[in-house]
Order: structure tokens, then sequence, then C-alpha cells
């Protein structure tokens, strides 16, 4: 076992995944791989977000596959090994495992970076294969094929964090283009690669038809439907281990819907709806609904994408703050590009990164996990105009519709006006949605909003669900060219308050008042009117 070479890294981080009380099963990527060995289509690169499992997959295949040690006692039992090629290819191959994102010691620069990962391989390779007389100061490449034509052997090459260097400031643009020939000359056409298997955020940058790796396959969230069930968690996984969740914890917190509202909502391009896996486990070791996969990495950062084009992003942002979708074209590789200057690149950025999702041609922001992030945005950006605005009055509407001060919920309103946006031009109830929804964004750090939800006899434009059983609920309806009092009539007819109700038999969810809220907007004379009920 060296550093690379067959090395007990991902024997020991796979162990001890496993070993976790919400361990989930996904080693049958492992079959879909294996067929691809020493094909001509052996090259693979799978993109997905941060947190989403790719390092957890990536030393699942370097455990089960290198000769480092024996991981019968972690796979047995598992879905591979109920397939034909468990016992052939368990622990038979020699596997150079190699996470890109790790630094030499006091790194400032290209030259220190790449010597460490290539004085590493040629050590590895010379402890490996004495007979053979490896160059330590030679091309890696040129010593694999040494070790190829003195005997036949092949390596598998699984390569984490590829994407790494993209994100250190000291590495420039030339120290790209190195990086991708280095990786070229590694991989690209060697007789000695018998499979390369890469994870990363980025997709492969295409920076110039020299430094091409169009050898590999490309496999992202958005785009590409294959292996979409093996990064992130599905409704079948979060359920079971929920049901653990609940087997295990003392006065458990944490409801199977607050997993879904939390932590659910991303699209693949497979038609499947994935939760983000760190999350997840987080929240039930915790027992605690909290914004865990944000705080990962610099999510606080969402303006950077969008600083250059705030006046052509905003309209959008006061949309998908509501929950609404909008319009966007993916190209795969923006998130490489020094400068994002079209919405579709901004999207396409953000999508890679994880801070929307994508479905049939639109974006839109997930989960409230994200939704937190946006919010922030919102609150504390004043470039953001009029959005940032209505963002600032949501403390004081708030405040007045529990006080059922519609005066002043009218005259908040009103300040919508102030702006010659179009997205406050209220030909629809979507426009007209979208403002109601900024000036209530901070009832999110009470309520579980809900829009369009499924209440009573039909659908209600708002539900406002409090985290405390003892505060007051909220069921708000929208009307243009009405009355707030036909608003309210319908919440009663309809009686959507029904959903607030627990199952028969069992304690009311909520012990507080619910509020019938009707609002409504005239187009002719631009004015709101706001009706407030007890029910």
């Amino acid at each position: 076992m060296g550093m690379y070479l067959n090395s007990r890294t991902p024997f020991e981080s796979y162990k001890s995944t496993k070993a976790g009380a919400y361990f989930v099963d996904k080693t049958s990527l492992l079959g879909e791989l294996i067929p691809a060995f020493g094909t001509e289509d052996r090259y693979y690169c799978i993109t997905r977000p941060r947190r989403f499992g790719k390092s957890v997959m990536a030393n699942m295949a370097g455990a089960f596959l290198g000769k480092g040690i024996e991981a019968g006692e972690l796979f047995d039992g598992l879905a591979i090994s109920k397939t034909e090629s468990y016992t052939a290819h368990r622990n038979t191959h020699d596997v150079f495992f190699i996470d890109f994102s790790r630094m030499p010691r006091d790194c400032d620069n290209y030259s220190l970076y790449i010597k460490r990962i290539q004085d590493g391989i040629n050590r590895d390779l010379s402890e490996a294969y004495p007979s053979v007389g490896i160059d330590m100061d030679g091309a890696v490449w040129d010593n694999f094929s040494k070790i190829f034509l003195h005997t036949d052997d092949k390596f598998i090459f699984i390569i984490d964090e590829w994407d790494a260097i993209f994100h250190k400031s000291f590495i420039t643009s030339s120290d790209q283009e190195k990086y991708l020939d280095f990786l070229k000359n590694l991989l690209k056409g060697q007789v000695y690669v018998e499979f390369a298997y890469m994870t990363g955020v980025l997709p492969i940058a295409k920076y110039s038809s020299g430094s091409e790796l169009n050898m590999f396959l490309e496999y992202d969230i958005a785009t590409s439907e294959r292996f979409s069930e093996y990064f992130g968690f599905l409704d079948s996984e979060v359920d079971m281990l929920y049901h653990i969740y609940q087997q295990k914890t003392n006065r458990p917190k944490v409801t199977r819907e607050d997993l879904r509202f939390w932590y659910n909502g991303y699209h693949t391009a497979g038609g499947r709806q994935v939760y983000n896996p760190r999350s997840i486990v987080c929240a039930l070791t915790n027992n605690q609904l909290r914004n865990y996969w944000t705080s990962s990495g610099p999510y606080d950062e969402i303006f950077y994408y969008i600083k250059d084009n705030v006046d052509e992003i905003r309209d959008d942002f006061a949309l998908m703050i509501s929950g609404e979708h909008v319009a966007a074209k993916m190209q795969e590789y923006a998130a490489t590009a020094k400068e994002l200057n079209t919405k579709g690149q901004i999207y396409s950025a953000m999508v890679i990164y994880g801070l929307l999702t994508y479905e049939d041609g639109e974006v839109f922001i997930p989960n409230k996990e994200l939704m937190e992030q946006f919010n922030q945005l919102l609150l504390s950006n004043e470039r953001l105009g009029y959005v940032y605005r209505l963002a600032r009055e949501s403390e004081r509407m708030l405040r007045a519709t529990l006080n059922q001060d519609t005066e002043t919920m009218a005259e908040i309103l009103e300040f919508v006006h102030d702006t010659e946006s179009p997205i406050l031009s209220y030909n629809s109830e979507t426009e007209l949605s979208a403002a109601v929804n900024l000036v209530y964004l901070s009832a999110r750090d009470k309520y579980r909003v809900e829009r369009e939800d499924k209440a009573g006899k039909g659908y209600v434009d708002f539900v406002f669900y409090p985290e405390r059983r003892n505060a007051d609920a909220m069921i708000l309806e929208l009307k243009i060219d009405s009355t707030p009092d036909e608003a309210i009539r319908q919440i009663k007819e309809k009686k959507y308050a029904l959903c607030f109700q627990g199952k028969i038999g069992e304690e009311p969810r909520y012990t507080g008042r619910i509020l019938a809220i009707g609002i409504s907007y005239d187009k002719k004379s631009k004015k709101h009117s706001c009706k407030i009920e007890v029910l």
C-alpha cells in the first residue's frame, strides 16, 4: 500500500460512512461502472454540487476495487454482493486513488502543488515495481508506460475533487492549462488506464482543443439522466432513514414533512427529486432542523453571481423567492467562465453549485435551506432596489397582520407602487403573489410558508404553518379586481382551515388563532384592500 496506490484511505473513509446510523447502500453504482473497464469508453466524470455524496462514492469505489485491504466485511450483504461481478472485482485491481483537494504544506504555487502528486505517484510505483527502474524525476506517464511494457499491468484511476485547484487563489490561467495538460498526459489514450473515474463540482473545462479531456463521458445533475439515483437521497431512502431516526431518538422533534420542506427539491435530468444527503444525516443525527449544507461552503456569496447584472436578475429573484420558476437555458461550462455576463450563464453556474435547481427549461429555489440564503441576500443588499425595500418591510407587515391592523397592511402594499418594475404591474395573480411573498419574507423565520397548498376543498394561495404550536396560523387568499370579503368567503366555503387539523382522535396541531386574510388589488385605482377574520 502506498500514498496513492492501493491506499487504505478510501477503505477507512468508507468504513466510517457505513458505520454511521444513517448509511444508505449505493453500491449498485459499481455494477454500472464495471462493464466499462478496459473499453474505449472507460473514462467517467460525475459532477454534482457540494455535499451530494461524490467523495463517498469515490471512497466506495476505491475500497471495493483496490488491492490494499480485503473489503468483504464492508460489502458482504450490500447490493453489489448480489451481482456476478462481486468476487471477480472485489479487491482485485491496482487502484490509484488521488484526492486533488489535498495540499502540500505552505502551498502557494502550482509547481509545489503538482510536484507533491507526481512525486507521490513515482514513489508508489518505485516501491511496487523495484525491478522496472522508475525514474523518480521523470514524467509519471512515462513511468506508467514503462511498467505496462514490462508487466502488462493496468491501473484504475479514481480522482476525487478533480476541480479543487480551480478554487485556489494562487492558481493562474496558465496554471489551469498546465493542470489540464497534466491530466490529459496522464490519462488520455494511455494503454495502462483500465478505467478512470473523476468527481467534482465543475464540468470539465474546455480551454482549448489541445487540452480537452474529451475522452471523458460527463454526467451532471441538470442535463444527464444516468446515475441520478446515486448522488443525493431518494424519497424511499429518506423514508428508511426516518424510520431509523424514530426508533433510536428520544423525543424526536423532526417530522418527515420537515425533511421534505427543508432539504428536498433538487431535480435531476432523470426526472427524480433528491434530498441533500449531508443535511438529512445532520438533521436526524442532531434531532434539529438547521441550515447544514449551505454553511459548509461559500454560500453567502450568492451575490457574486448577480453583482454585475442586478437590474436584469432582480425581477427573477423576486419571482423565485415567491416559489415561481424562471425560464433558463443551461450552458454546461458557464461555471468555468471568468465572467458571468448573461442570465443563462449566471443561472447555469448557480445550478452547478447547487444554489438553484433546474427542470424542464426552468430554474427555481429547491427548498427552505436554500431559500434562507436568498432571504438573507434580499434583507441585506440595497443594490437589489425595490426587492430589498419590500423585504425590509416584512417584519412590519407580519406584526400588522397578527395585530389585525389592515390599514398598515394596505399602506405597505401601496409601497409596491413606488417602483416602475414590470413584476409589480399586477397583470396576474403571479405578480401579486410575488409582491405579497416579499412583504411576508420575515414570516419564514416563524412559519413554514406553503404556496398553492392543498387545503379543504381546494388550493389556497398561502398557508402559514407556525413553528410553535400555540402561535397563530394564517390562511391568505388573493383577489384581483374583487374584494377581500370575497377572498374570505372562499376561505370559509372551501374549508381551507382543515389543513390545520390533525388526524381524527388526535389533539389539534395548533392551539393559537386561525386568521383568514383576504387581500385584493384593483387594477384601475391601483389600490389594495385587506381584511382579516378569526375563524
